[in-house]
């Protein structure tokens, strides 16, 4: 069974929502992040990218940066700019982005149901991205990023949540990044009560986004109660959520772009290639391959789109090395094994500074862009699909690191879960 809570929030004031609501700390990069707030002084990622306040050369993983953080954050809550509720209650959060809507609870979920295995991970993390979102909990005294959960559809939940999107939100505005949104505020007992049982009769929760946060939360919990000062529940023993249900949500592809070549001149790359792939130019022409900017989108399982040389190309794997293995019949795992590994060097994609990952909300086009600037080759790939997800996690398996990409991402700072002991 799923322990899935309410929670007393901190949700910013109804007129400053629109202003500091913002897109989750790990899509941007440092420079982008930069940027953003100094365009947007009332954002959120200001606190959840606290290197922001100081200059571009400085260490963003000292501690005074963290302090940083603490500081606007209390600082805040103490003026009145974010206020909690009076009660457990549980969250409705709608939004709509490019033409679809999604809408999860918000609640805490339990770390020992991370521990024990229901809640499902399908994905490895990297050390140092942990070890930041560590030290930001813990300095912070609160979870200030959702993680992403997703369930296997309930006809009590949807049938609930249905309702609720008919009456009057407590907030609605538009995001920065063009979303619509709409918060509700879950209080009747009533419906407390038929939350928390419809995820109680649940064995499984998958995660869908959020791997580090995720297992960040959980250390920082595992910490506390290691600390022994307070007997019986912790806060920091739950977790920050948005459960939503399978039929809610779309997986977008999740490209690659490699650096260098290892050594080899494109010719002799496209040579190794042809060992496992059928490889052919690209011709350009309008057809069904291409999307709206006009470059080619892979069209079936187990064929790649590349970029490399200023040409694209069309890679289909020879039935020899595809599979129908949960893990191993992935098209990410399809282009680790037989490309990055052998052909690049990429050992482990999780530590190498070669390859870096490319949401597919940026479009093909952006590939083509990165190629120019500093990388040699870009890979774009089918986006794995959400039952392939479920398989992986319900076996106990991991995906390669950057498998999925979720589209809209949860927008930080309209939720606050602190860890105060009360």
């Amino acid at each position: 069974m799923a322990d899935i809570r309410p929670f007393r929030a901190y949700r910013p004031v109804k007129e400053k929502t629109a202003e500091i609501a913002s897109l989750p700390y790990d899509v941007f990069s440092r420079e982008e992040a930069r940027v953003y707030v100094a365009e947007h002084p009332g954002c959120f990622l200001a606190i959840d990218r606290p290197e922001t306040q100081f200059p571009p050369d400085a260490d963003m993983y000292a501690p005074k940066v963290y302090q940083e953080a603490h500081d606007l954050l209390w600082k805040l809550i103490h003026e009145g700019t974010f206020v909690q509720e009076d009660v457990p209650c549980y969250y409705l959060y709608e939004q709509s982005f490019r033409g679809r809507t999604q809408c999860g609870i918000v609640a805490v979920a339990s770390i020992d149901d991370y521990e024990n295995g229901v809640i499902k991970k399908h994905e490895n993390t990297r050390e140092e991205k942990e070890q930041d979102r560590i030290r930001h909990v813990d300095v912070c005294n609160a979870q200030t990023g959702p993680i992403f959960l997703c369930y296997r559809r309930n006809e009590s939940l949807s049938a609930l949540i249905a309702d609720i999107r008919e009456e009057e939100p407590a907030v609605a505005f538009e995001g920065a990044d063009g979303s619509t949104n709409r918060v509700f505020v879950i209080s009747d007992e009533m419906r407390i009560k038929t939350i928390q049982e419809a995820f109680a009769s649940m064995n499984a929760v998958y995660i869908a986004d959020g791997h580090h946060r995720c297992a960040s939360a959980v250390k920082v919990g595992l910490q506390r109660r290691e600390m022994g000062k307070v007997q019986g529940e912790l806060p920091s023993d739950h977790f920050l959520s948005v459960l939503f249900a399978d039929n809610e949500l779309e997986i977008l592809d999740y490209n690659r772009v490699v650096k260098d070549l290892n050594g080899l001149t494109p010719e002799e790359f496209l040579q190794a290639l042809r060992k496992g792939f059928d490889v052919e130019p690209w011709n350009g022409e309008a057809n069904c391959f291409a999307d709206v900017e006009g470059c080619p989108k892979p069209h079936a399982k187990g064929c790649i789109s590349m970029y490399l040389g200023e040409k694209w190309y069309l890679l289909s794997a020879h039935p020899s090395i595809r599979s129908i293995d949960a893990v191993d019949g992935l098209d990410v795992s399809l282009l680790q094994k037989h490309v990055l590994t052998p052909i690049l060097g990429i050992e482990d994609p999780r530590t190498d500074a070669r390859i870096d990952f490319v949401g597919g909300i940026r479009g093909l086009k952006e590939l083509e862009r990165r190629c120019k600037e500093d990388a040699k080759v870009a890979f774009a790939m089918c986006p794995t699909l959400l039952q392939d997800l479920f398989r992986v996690a319900d076996e106990g398996r991991l995906m390669p690191p950057k498998s999925t990409w979720f589209e809209p991402k949860l927008l930080s700072g309209l939720f606050i879960h602190t860890l105060e002991v009360l």
